[in-house]
Protein backbone atom coordinates (compact mmCIF):
# COMPACT_ATOMS: atom_id res chain seq x y z
CA UNK A 1 0.00 0.00 0.00
CA UNK A 2 1.76 3.28 -1.18
CA UNK A 3 2.23 5.45 1.59
CA UNK A 4 1.49 8.90 -0.51
CA UNK A 5 -2.34 9.65 -0.87
CA UNK A 6 -3.23 11.28 -3.96
CA UNK A 7 -6.61 13.49 -4.94
CA UNK A 8 -9.13 12.46 -6.63
CA UNK A 9 -7.42 13.39 -10.11
CA UNK A 10 -4.63 10.64 -9.35
CA UNK A 11 -2.36 13.29 -8.23
CA UNK A 12 0.20 12.52 -5.40
CA UNK A 13 0.91 15.81 -3.25
CA UNK A 14 4.34 15.60 -3.87
CA UNK A 15 3.57 15.53 -7.88
CA UNK A 16 1.76 18.88 -6.87
CA UNK A 17 4.62 20.52 -4.56
CA UNK A 18 6.96 20.55 -7.53
CA UNK A 19 4.24 21.85 -9.72
CA UNK A 20 4.10 24.60 -7.61
CA UNK A 21 7.60 25.30 -6.82
CA UNK A 22 8.35 25.52 -10.52
CA UNK A 23 5.47 28.02 -11.55
CA UNK A 24 6.81 30.34 -8.25
CA UNK A 25 10.39 30.09 -10.01
CA UNK A 26 8.66 31.03 -13.78
CA UNK A 27 7.04 33.71 -12.30
CA UNK A 28 10.18 35.40 -10.37
CA UNK A 29 11.60 35.62 -14.02
CA UNK A 30 11.92 39.08 -15.61
CA UNK A 31 9.03 39.11 -18.46
CA UNK A 32 10.74 40.97 -21.58
CA UNK A 33 8.90 43.45 -23.22
CA UNK A 34 6.48 44.18 -19.83
CA UNK A 35 6.81 47.08 -17.28
CA UNK A 36 7.20 46.41 -13.75
CA UNK A 37 3.84 46.15 -13.20
CA UNK A 38 3.17 43.54 -16.19
CA UNK A 39 0.47 45.21 -17.41
CA UNK A 40 2.32 46.81 -20.67
CA UNK A 41 5.14 46.20 -23.21
CA UNK A 42 8.08 48.44 -21.84
CA UNK A 43 9.81 50.88 -24.34
CA UNK A 44 13.17 49.08 -25.50
CA UNK A 45 15.97 52.10 -24.40
CA UNK A 46 16.37 54.23 -27.95
CA UNK A 47 19.99 53.79 -28.94
CA UNK A 48 22.41 57.10 -28.73
CA UNK A 49 19.21 58.71 -26.41
CA UNK A 50 21.83 59.01 -23.21
CA UNK A 51 24.59 60.28 -25.38
CA UNK A 52 22.05 63.18 -26.82
CA UNK A 53 21.19 64.40 -23.81
CA UNK A 54 24.36 64.71 -22.59
CA UNK A 55 26.07 66.33 -26.17
CA UNK A 56 22.86 69.23 -25.60
CA UNK A 57 23.78 69.92 -22.01
CA UNK A 58 27.56 70.12 -22.75
CA UNK A 59 26.82 72.34 -25.80
CA UNK A 60 24.34 74.19 -23.36
CA UNK A 61 27.03 74.78 -20.95
CA UNK A 62 29.38 75.96 -23.55
CA UNK A 63 27.03 78.95 -24.68
CA UNK A 64 25.93 79.88 -21.26
CA UNK A 65 30.24 80.16 -20.44
CA UNK A 66 30.43 82.37 -23.79
CA UNK A 67 27.36 84.61 -22.93
CA UNK A 68 28.26 85.39 -18.84
CA UNK A 69 32.19 85.76 -19.88
CA UNK A 70 31.25 88.34 -22.44
CA UNK A 71 28.57 89.98 -20.50
CA UNK A 72 29.89 93.16 -19.15
CA UNK A 73 26.73 92.94 -16.44
CA UNK A 74 25.12 89.85 -14.37
CA UNK A 75 22.56 87.88 -16.63
CA UNK A 76 18.98 86.57 -15.69
CA UNK A 77 18.28 82.87 -16.25
CA UNK A 78 15.15 84.05 -18.38
CA UNK A 79 17.96 86.22 -20.65
CA UNK A 80 20.60 83.16 -20.82
CA UNK A 81 17.58 80.68 -21.49
CA UNK A 82 17.33 82.43 -25.09
CA UNK A 83 20.81 81.58 -25.85
CA UNK A 84 20.40 77.78 -24.60
CA UNK A 85 19.33 74.86 -26.94
CA UNK A 86 15.50 73.73 -27.02
CA UNK A 87 14.67 71.70 -23.97
CA UNK A 88 17.27 72.57 -21.54
CA UNK A 89 16.65 74.37 -18.24
CA UNK A 90 18.79 77.15 -17.33
CA UNK A 91 18.99 76.54 -13.70
CA UNK A 92 20.32 73.24 -14.79
CA UNK A 93 23.13 74.72 -16.50
CA UNK A 94 24.14 77.27 -13.65
CA UNK A 95 24.11 75.13 -11.36
CA UNK A 96 26.50 72.79 -13.65
CA UNK A 97 28.74 75.50 -14.42
CA UNK A 98 28.73 76.83 -10.80
CA UNK A 99 30.15 73.74 -9.50
CA UNK A 100 32.29 73.12 -12.20
CA UNK A 101 34.07 76.76 -11.31
CA UNK A 102 33.79 76.02 -7.54
CA UNK A 103 37.32 75.60 -7.33
CA UNK A 104 38.55 78.11 -10.03
CA UNK A 105 40.21 81.32 -10.51
CA UNK A 106 36.76 82.95 -11.39
CA UNK A 107 33.67 81.64 -10.14
CA UNK A 108 30.14 81.76 -11.08
CA UNK A 109 27.99 83.36 -8.62
CA UNK A 110 24.38 84.81 -8.18
CA UNK A 111 23.76 88.66 -7.31
CA UNK A 112 20.20 89.51 -6.55
CA UNK A 113 18.79 86.78 -9.14
CA UNK A 114 21.20 86.82 -11.66
CA UNK A 115 24.60 85.84 -12.46
CA UNK A 116 27.43 86.33 -13.14
CA UNK A 117 32.11 85.22 -13.36
CA UNK A 118 34.08 86.91 -11.08
CA UNK A 119 36.97 86.54 -9.19
CA UNK A 120 37.75 83.86 -6.26
CA UNK A 121 37.55 86.00 -3.22
CA UNK A 122 41.03 84.42 -2.33
CA UNK A 123 42.37 85.78 -5.16
CA UNK A 124 41.80 89.71 -4.93
CA UNK A 125 45.25 90.22 -3.46
CA UNK A 126 46.78 90.38 -7.31
CA UNK A 127 44.11 93.06 -8.25
CA UNK A 128 45.48 95.13 -5.30
CA UNK A 129 47.28 98.23 -6.92
CA UNK A 130 48.91 101.60 -4.87
CA UNK A 131 48.72 104.31 -7.03
CA UNK A 132 49.94 108.03 -6.03
CA UNK A 133 47.23 110.44 -7.50
CA UNK A 134 48.33 114.08 -7.60
CA UNK A 135 45.87 116.66 -6.15
CA UNK A 136 45.34 119.68 -8.07
CA UNK A 137 45.69 122.43 -5.95
CA UNK A 138 42.53 125.38 -6.59
CA UNK A 139 43.84 128.72 -7.12
CA UNK A 140 42.69 129.70 -3.13
CA UNK A 141 45.08 126.92 -2.14
CA UNK A 142 47.73 127.55 -4.47
CA UNK A 143 47.50 131.39 -3.26
CA UNK A 144 47.06 130.49 0.40
CA UNK A 145 50.10 128.38 0.42
CA UNK A 146 52.18 131.38 -1.25
CA UNK A 147 51.91 133.56 1.29
CA UNK A 148 52.50 131.07 3.60
CA UNK A 149 55.84 130.55 1.72
CA UNK A 150 56.67 133.81 2.06
CA UNK A 151 55.08 135.43 4.87
CA UNK A 152 55.59 133.01 7.58
CA UNK A 153 54.88 132.58 10.57
CA UNK A 154 51.62 133.62 10.01
CA UNK A 155 48.07 134.01 11.03
CA UNK A 156 44.90 133.69 9.49
CA UNK A 157 43.88 137.26 9.84
CA UNK A 158 47.19 137.75 7.86
CA UNK A 159 46.62 135.82 4.94
CA UNK A 160 43.14 137.03 4.66
CA UNK A 161 44.76 140.40 4.68
CA UNK A 162 47.02 139.45 1.56
CA UNK A 163 44.29 137.88 -0.15
CA UNK A 164 41.79 140.15 0.71
CA UNK A 165 39.10 137.19 1.43
CA UNK A 166 38.27 134.86 3.81
CA UNK A 167 40.38 131.52 4.04
CA UNK A 168 38.08 128.11 4.64
CA UNK A 169 38.86 125.59 6.96
CA UNK A 170 39.17 123.23 3.87
CA UNK A 171 41.66 125.22 2.07
CA UNK A 172 44.48 124.71 5.09
CA UNK A 173 43.31 121.22 5.31
CA UNK A 174 44.32 120.44 1.87
CA UNK A 175 47.87 121.90 2.40
CA UNK A 176 48.21 120.11 5.65
CA UNK A 177 47.05 116.87 3.98
CA UNK A 178 49.79 117.33 1.49
CA UNK A 179 52.33 117.74 4.50
CA UNK A 180 53.26 121.46 3.11
CA UNK A 181 51.85 123.31 6.10
CA UNK A 182 51.66 122.76 9.36
CA UNK A 183 50.62 124.57 12.65
CA UNK A 184 53.51 126.66 13.85
CA UNK A 185 52.44 127.72 17.46
CA UNK A 186 50.60 130.35 19.32
CA UNK A 187 51.63 134.09 19.13
CA UNK A 188 52.09 135.96 22.49
CA UNK A 189 49.56 138.31 21.48
CA UNK A 190 46.00 139.09 22.29
CA UNK A 191 43.84 135.92 21.26
CA UNK A 192 46.88 133.72 21.03
CA UNK A 193 46.01 133.05 17.01
CA UNK A 194 47.54 129.81 15.43
CA UNK A 195 50.47 130.34 13.60
CA UNK A 196 51.27 128.47 10.19
CA UNK A 197 54.75 127.63 8.31
CA UNK A 198 55.87 125.52 5.71
CA UNK A 199 57.57 121.59 6.14
CA UNK A 200 60.49 120.41 5.08
CA UNK A 201 57.88 118.02 2.91
CA UNK A 202 57.43 121.77 1.31
CA UNK A 203 60.93 121.99 0.52
CA UNK A 204 61.39 118.85 -1.07
CA UNK A 205 58.87 118.56 -3.13
CA UNK A 206 59.66 122.33 -4.81
CA UNK A 207 63.03 122.03 -4.38
CA UNK A 208 64.18 124.35 -2.64
CA UNK A 209 66.98 124.27 -0.13
CA UNK A 210 66.16 127.05 1.53
CA UNK A 211 63.01 129.59 1.79
CA UNK A 212 65.39 132.81 0.58
CA UNK A 213 65.56 130.27 -2.80
CA UNK A 214 61.59 131.24 -3.65
CA UNK A 215 60.74 133.09 -6.42
CA UNK A 216 60.19 136.23 -6.60
CA UNK A 217 56.34 138.09 -7.13
CA UNK A 218 56.28 138.21 -11.09
CA UNK A 219 57.73 134.47 -11.20
CA UNK A 220 55.01 133.37 -8.77
CA UNK A 221 52.13 134.93 -10.88
CA UNK A 222 53.83 133.58 -13.94
CA UNK A 223 53.41 130.12 -12.07
CA UNK A 224 49.79 130.68 -11.21
CA UNK A 225 50.23 130.80 -7.64
CA UNK A 226 49.43 134.15 -7.27
CA UNK A 227 46.19 135.48 -9.23
CA UNK A 228 44.82 139.02 -9.85
CA UNK A 229 42.80 138.50 -6.34
CA UNK A 230 46.17 138.95 -4.07
CA UNK A 231 46.81 142.87 -3.84
CA UNK A 232 49.42 144.06 -6.79
CA UNK A 233 52.11 144.96 -4.56
CA UNK A 234 51.58 141.74 -2.34
CA UNK A 235 54.35 143.49 0.17
CA UNK A 236 52.57 142.17 3.50
CA UNK A 237 52.77 144.39 5.93
CA UNK A 238 55.03 141.74 8.17
CA UNK A 239 54.44 139.78 10.80
CA UNK A 240 54.35 141.49 13.97
CA UNK A 241 57.77 142.50 15.65
CA UNK A 242 58.75 143.97 19.00
CA UNK A 243 58.81 147.44 18.96
CA UNK A 244 62.15 147.63 20.96
CA UNK A 245 64.16 144.68 19.60
CA UNK A 246 62.52 143.95 15.73
CA UNK A 247 62.12 140.50 15.97
CA UNK A 248 59.41 138.89 14.91
CA UNK A 249 57.04 138.42 18.18
CA UNK A 250 57.96 134.72 20.00
CA UNK A 251 55.26 131.50 20.15
CA UNK A 252 54.38 129.60 21.90
CA UNK A 253 54.62 126.19 21.21
CA UNK A 254 51.19 124.26 20.08
CA UNK A 255 49.99 120.91 21.47
CA UNK A 256 48.44 118.93 18.32
CA UNK A 257 45.32 118.11 20.44
CA UNK A 258 45.03 121.76 21.40
CA UNK A 259 44.76 122.48 17.60
CA UNK A 260 41.25 123.45 17.22
CA UNK A 261 40.06 122.06 13.37
CA UNK A 262 37.05 124.28 13.82
CA UNK A 263 39.61 127.08 14.14
CA UNK A 264 38.46 128.02 9.93
CA UNK A 265 34.61 126.80 10.24
CA UNK A 266 32.01 128.90 8.44
CA UNK A 267 34.36 130.28 6.04
CA UNK A 268 34.36 129.74 2.35
CA UNK A 269 37.28 130.53 0.13
CA UNK A 270 36.24 132.57 -3.04
CA UNK A 271 38.48 132.51 -5.85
Amino acid sequence: MSSDPKDENGQSLDDMREAVKRLSKEARKPVVGRDAAGDAPAPEPVKGEAQDIDDKMADAMRRAEAVLFASDRPIDAETLAKALPPGVEPGDVLMKLSAEFRNRGVQLVELGGKWRFQTAPDLAFLFEETREQPKQLSRAAKETLAIIAYCQPVTRAEIEDVRGVAVSKGTVDVLMDAGWVRPRGRRRTPGRPITYGTTDGFMVHFGLDSLDSLPGREELRAAGLLSSVAPRDFEFAGTPRDPDTGEILPEDPVDEAEFQTDFFEGQDDRD
